[in-house]
């Protein structure tokens, strides 16, 4: 599922497209802002953005085996919530009983 069809189903439920892509892109840019400015947006039952820092290190460049050195960076992580985890796990095994 892409944007748009996210805010194709949202319309489903709002019934007004202009209401649901304010709604989807308010979200977005609220969620993005808050992770970027170091806060943490738990939303229960979904789960919770979250900054994660990570280290300088070395890494090995796959076609030549060199040595290279990777900067230090700041990156956005989500965790599930128990409730989408649950769900996710049914319908896995749905899509495998199809199989």
């Amino acid at each position: 599922m892409n944007k748009r069809e996210l805010v194709d189903a949202i319309v489903e439920r709002v019934g007004d497209r202009r209401t649901a892509t304010e709604a989807v892109n308010a979200i977005i840019d609220v969620v993005q802002k808050a992770v970027a400015s170091g806060d943490k947006v738990s939303i229960t039952g979904f789960g919770a953005f979250e900054m994660v820092h990570k280290p300088a290190r070395s890494a090995r460049n796959p076609s030549t085996g060199a040595e290279i050195k990777v900067q230090e960076s700041w990156g956005p992580k989500f965790r599930p919530g128990s409730d989408f985890k649950e769900l996710v796990n049914a319908g896995g095994k749905k899509a495998a009983k199809k199989k």
